[in-house]
């Protein structure tokens, strides 16, 4: 049986080019890119050539200002906690919103407990944030914003570039968490205007385990990592070059390929939201009609429980999510969508539908028909349901 992957949030697949050139880079037998010899110097210009890739992508004013990391976890935290503390003399105030990745929440979280204030905003029923209302948050104290691009479980994008002009204007630092934007839709650091930007080869076909953070010259920022002087003097630690390799070929497609993608994911995106009625009747889209990701579709459906939804698709060979693969596990419901009003038991009851250049749209109509058989099994078996129908009537 063919399985149909619409989980490409949590990871998308290694595309063939970029597997061909890590398996060429593995039987290279690459060095350590700090020593000083010519085997040593061959792998500084791999490393290089990569993050040369990398800039590109996001349009970064030299290659020099891409840190390479594990992956968007440590690319949040270092940006966060490296800014906090080396600007913590002007002062100990933090802003950002309330449906950040845990990746963010946590990093803040960390700073409260060594004395840092923090104002979280709220959003609107879209999932947007105003930025009015973040420059009504701004005091004296305030040294870091950080508001994401694009929400992992809804896709909603956020207004970045007039937030950056707010903190601009008042000499704020502002980073952004673009992990499930960079390489999905177009990202020009210098036309956001942000000081940091985080972002992850998975979420545009390269490998796990390698990310990135783009630091403007000029910033001032703490390692996280301490130890040897790798990336600038900004993260020790020999570098993952395998993968580091693996990403740059990745951000060399993405960005060459952008507009193709563009085109065929909004093309899969608009025949589901199109198709949707057909199959389930009522439910919620969480995501924004106008400002979303082109490959991200998240769906309350009512009267019955999202996981239940997954499990079942998943026998049926789909594999989707009902949340962030980084909240996974987790009984509550999720941060993100009560924050956008949604009662409990229509937060329990999402889908959150992910998709790629892999798929088609044969994937999408098996998809909705699997859903269609499935939901109406849930809700046969759905007390809530049947009292809902019989008050109907």
């Amino acid at each position: 049986m063919k399985r149909i992957n619409l989980d490409h949030i949590s990871s998308q697949p290694l595309l063939p080019e970029v597997k061909a050139v890590m398996i060429a880079a593995i039987e290279k037998d690459h060095h350590n890119p700090s020593s000083q010899h010519q085997e040593g110097e061959a792998a500084a210009a791999a490393l290089e050539k990569a993050r040369e890739q990398t800039a590109r992508l996001i349009n970064a004013a030299s290659p020099k200002e891409v840190v390479f990391t594990s992956g968007g976890t440590e690319s949040v935290n270092h940006a966060i906690k490296g800014a906090a503390l080396a600007n913590m003399e002007r002062g100990k105030h933090i802003i950002t919103t309330n449906i950040e990745h845990n990746a963010v929440i946590r990093s803040i979280r960390r700073l409260k407990s060594q004395g840092f204030n923090v104002t979280s905003l709220s959003v609107d029923s879209t999932g947007r944030v105003n930025p009015q209302d973040v420059a009504n948050a701004i005091n004296d104290e305030t040294i870091l914003i950080s508001v994401m691009h694009s929400n992992n479980e809804t896709g909603t994008l956020q207004p970045v570039a007039e937030i950056a002009k707010i903190a601009r204007e008042k000499k704020i630092l502002f980073h952004t968490d673009a992990v499930d934007s960079v390489g999905t839709v177009p990202i020009d650091v210098q036309k956001l205007g942000v000081d940091l930007l985080s972002f992850a080869s998975n979420t545009f076909y390269g490998p796990t385990g390698v990310g990135g953070l783009y630091i403007k010259r000029g910033t001032r920022i703490w390692p996280l990592l301490e130890g040897g002087v790798q990336e600038g003097n900004k993260r020790a630690g020999a570098e993952n070059l395998i993968g580091i390799i693996g990403m740059g070929k990745a951000a060399e497609l993405a960005f060459l390929d952008m507009d193709k993608r563009l085109d065929y994911l909004t093309r899969l995106k608009n025949m589901l939201i199109q198709d949707f009625p057909r199959y389930i009747d009522e439910y919620l889209v969480n995501t924004h009609p106008e400002y979303s990701l082109p490959n991200l579709f998240s769906v309350s459906i009512k009267y019955i429980e999202g996981e239940s939804v997954m499990l079942m698709l998943d026998d049926d060979g789909i594999a989707i999510s009902t949340r962030s693969a980084c909240a996974t596990g987790s009984l509550r419901a999720s941060h993100v969508l009560m924050s956008l009003g949604l009662s409990h038991a229509d937060a329990q009851g999402t889908l959150v539908i992910s998709f790629g250049i892999d798929n088609t749209e044969s994937d999408m109509t098996a998809f909705l028909e699997s859903l269609q058989k499935t939901v109406n099994t849930l809700r046969d078996i759905s007390p809530l349901y049947k009292k809902t129908v019989q008050s109907n009537h």
